[in-house]
């Protein structure tokens, strides 16, 4: 896909470092790790509003380059 979205964290587990983020106008969640989001902090929150770019990894769809 490679276009930057906009969504929403939809989940977020500090202590394990992944969650979900769902893009604007979708249901599903996408799976996110700490390592792909950008920042210093490279934690999110439920509810935030972020942009991500969608790619196929680990043979699902992950969040990558997440900017909150």
């Amino acid at each position: 896909m490679n276009e930057r979205c906009d969504g929403i964290v939809q989940y977020f587990d500090r202590e394990k470092g992944y969650g979900f983020v769902v893009p604007i106008g979708h249901q599903d969640g996408i799976y996110v790790r700490r390592e792909d989001i950008e920042g210093e902090a490279r934690t999110l929150s439920e509810g935030q509003h972020v942009s991500f770019v969608i790619e196929l990894g680990r043979g699902r769809f992950e969040a990558r380059a997440v900017r909150p």
